[in-house]
């Protein structure tokens, strides 16, 4: 590979997205770069009043076959992938006529933005691009001798690096496009193959492939000697990756898990059902209510630990206003993230510099589908999201006593909550608001002891006649093993239970919860979150 830098003589642009090319190829020309191009992007160039030959007359074959070939050819392949100090390759390109192409310019067909349009299989299948990533992948392995831009944004860098270099481009900056160039042809066949994979209904492929587009560098990961970046997969579906941050630092690693599980959590509350509010600490809730009003909800949120929102992650389910942002801004807060913000709220939080606020313009769908990856040693672990919900139709009372209305109403509540905590969940509500969470215990009925025990300290900061979980209701991520757990919750004050069943000794819970006088359903589902 040749270490200098090498002149831009002749340059090949077929761009899909039209966006800045013109002004491009302008300079290009002003530079006495020869230019050839394709369809569309000749068209522009010449309606510009710039002097382009179409890849046709190069090759001598036209464009056919609805434009599925045109560039598929070796006076397009050979002049892209000629090792010029080669004297075999120079003397071939000699005796067939072929020219050097010394830049690529190529951004390819939309398909991920046509499968996010929803369209069909076949028109999907017709904006698969052949000819893009073959030449992209052609020029980016010369990149001795190439250079290779797929990215609008990177126009501008490439004319910086030519005016630096007397219109030529350097090695390292050659080596740079290449990596991009090879990365934006893989991001494009997993987009490809996903797509296909769900399409033809193969639920687990012989591969998988997974690809996404930086938005963002880190100062660290999770601590100071992690490095980290944020990458978005270019789905518009609402939440931290999509929303607009309207003040505040930049995010950092910590910051956006916990938004991410926060508006994730606040999703599961229609919004038409009335003002809901989460609050994350840790990627786990530390409070969740509802309310007559936002702020009504946010208090009781914050109500169940006054402590723990110090310092975490609020988001709600409706527009924030002004008497909420006031409440807020009581104590510190890193994020707080909803649909919208008012002018009055915005300006109360301009007080705080440091508060990042993010609007979303809605909220996630917590039915729809799609997977989540997590690396392990020496692979991955893909899975369904849990996109789990239930219907009062879907419980199973399996107690004497039945729940009343409002047992019932918290109970499902409560099981919203505790698919979002880390397991062993247990979540106490009472009148639409956590009143104690016990998440990421090794034992069950540690879980309920210390949302308990929470409960105790609400009650004690809050001035409280009695604790709050006196008359609650509880939800448990998954089975009781093991009557103990029931048995504390009851000792607690709650009075009816939801959980999934299933354990070999449910008929020993349910005769606990029939001698403590408990109304319990079974659900049939779990939620573990590990």
């Amino acid at each position: 590979m040749p270490s200098q830098n090498l002149p831009i003589r002749r340059a090949l642009l077929s761009v899909s997205d039209k966006t800045g090319v013109v002004d491009l190829a302008q300079k290009l020309h002003e530079q006495g770069v020869e230019l050839l191009s394709t369809g569309g992007t000749a068209s522009a160039l010449r309606d510009a009043g710039l002097p382009v030959k179409d890849v046709s007359d190069i090759t001598n074959f036209p464009e056919m076959m609805d434009g599925r070939v045109k560039t598929l050819h070796p006076m397009v392949h050979g002049g892209l992938l000629a090792l010029r100090d080669n004297e075999e390759h120079v003397k071939a390109m000699d005796e067939h006529g072929i020219g050097p192409i010394d830049l690529l310019v190529v951004n390819l067909y939309p398909f991920e933005a046509t499968v996010a349009a929803g369209a069909d299989y076949d028109t999907c299948i017709e904006n698969i691009d052949i000819g893009g990533p073959a030449m992209i992948r052609a020029a980016a392995k010369n990149h001795g001798f190439v250079t290779t831009i797929v990215d609008v944004e990177d126009y501008d860098t490439l004319l910086g690096d030519m005016a630096q270099h007397d219109g030529a481009t350097c090695p390292k900056f050659r080596k740079k496009r290449a990596q991009i160039a090879f990365a934006r042809t893989g991001a494009y066949d997993a987009a490809v193959s996903s797509w296909m994979a769900d399409a033809i209904g193969v639920e687990t492929p012989r591969r998988r492939a997974v690809a996404g587009t930086l938005a963002q560098t880190l100062r660290y990961g999770e601590n100071p000697h992690q490095k980290a970046a944020f990458y978005v997969d270019g789905s518009t579906r609402p939440g931290v990756a999509t929303a607009k941050q309207l003040q505040g630092k930049e995010l950092s690693y910590n910051n956006i898990n916990d938004t991410d599980a926060a508006i994730e959590l606040v999703a599961e509350f229609d919004p038409a059902d009335g003002p809901a509010c989460a609050i994350i600490k840790h990627a786990n809730p530390c409070g969740v209510g509802r309310g007559a009003s936002m702020i009504e909800a946010y208090q009781a949120a914050f109500n169940c630990d006054n402590v723990s929102p110090f310092g975490g992650i609020i988001a709600l389910n409706q527009r924030l206003e002004a008497d909420t942002a006031a409440e807020i801004t009581k104590i510190f807060t890193e994020v707080v993230i909803a649909p919208s913000v008012s002018d009055e709220a915005m300006s109360i939080f301009a007080k705080k510099k440091n508060l990042r606020l993010l609007v979303t313009d809605g909220l996630p769908d917590v039915s729809e589908g799609g997977r989540t990856w997590r690396k392990v040693s020496g692979g991955y672990l893909v899975q369904d999201r849990d996109n789990g919900r239930l219907l009062l139709d879907d419980l199973k009372v399996v107690t004497k006593r039945a729940p009343s209305e409002a047992e019932m109403a918290d109970m499902l509540f409560a099981w919203k909550v505790a698919k979002h905590v880390k397991s062993n969940a247990i979540v106490y509500v009472k009148d639409g608001a956590t009143v104690g969470i016990g998440a990421g215990q090794m034992s069950r009925v540690d879980s309920t002891r210390i949302a308990a025990r929470k409960a105790q300290d609400m009650a004690e900061v809050l001035g409280l006649a009695e604790v709050p979980t006196i008359g609650s209701v509880v939800a448990s991520d998954a089975f009781f093993p093991f009557a103990d757990g029931l048995i504390t919750a009851a000792e607690a004050g709650a009075t009816a239970i939801i959980q999934p069943g299933g354990s070999m000794r449910d008929n020993e819970v349910i005769e606990a919860a029939d001698e403590a006088g408990l109304a319990m359903v079974f659900t049939g589902m779990r939620h573990f979150r590990h």
